[in-house]
């Protein structure tokens, strides 16, 4: 963890709690922070209860290969794109059996990616109702850039968590 690190783990661990005292599921799909939302949330002790993996998209093609991008889109669009992300949070539920997914794509740097500049981040958050796409322009060099993702993903988690009923949640409960 970084600096901030007793935040981040505070953030963590309330997003843990609220996981587990609502019996639901996460996944993660993750590309410019390579595993670190999974990684964050599971320095909690019980994290296993509620996350359930994650896929690491780090390679555009693997976004379509793994989380079922549609690669049209991605040919179209680029990887860093709002669709990409929703579908990429909604595939890595569905992968993983999760009632949410959870997903970032963007640019870490230190060079723009297919025209996208450095900093642009879209986070996805996929519930039963719908998916919550977040855009974001961080500033500073890679590090700190994927570690203001993974604060902002943990979150938008908690918000969703504190503003919505259990059953507009879960993604792929019975």
């Amino acid at each position: 963890m970084s600096a901030d690190a007793p935040a981040e783990r505070h953030r963590a661990d309330a997003v843990v709690t609220g996981l587990v005292e609502r019996g639901l599921t996460v996944a993660t799909a993750e590309s410019l922070t390579a595993g670190l939302i999974a990684a964050t949330l599971v320095t909690v002790p019980g994290a296993s209860a509620t996350v359930r993996g994650g896929l690491i998209t780090y390679a555009t093609d693997l976004k379509a290969a793994l989380a079922g991008v549609d690669p049209d889109l991605l040919a179209r669009a680029g990887a860093v794109d709002p669709e990409v992300a929703e579908q990429m949070a909604r595939g890595a539920a569905r992968v993983c059996r999760a009632d949410l997914g959870l997903a970032c794509t963007g640019v870490a740097g230190p060079e723009p990616q297919d025209g996208k500049p450095v900093g642009l981040v879209f986070l996805a958050l996929a519930h039963v109702g719908g998916t919550a796409v977040v855009e974001h322009r961080f500033t500073g060099g890679r590090e700190k850039i994927r570690r203001a993702t993974v604060q902002a993903a943990i979150a938008l988690l908690a918000d969703h968590l504190r503003s919505r009923g259990e059953s507009e949640f879960a993604v792929n409960r019975p």
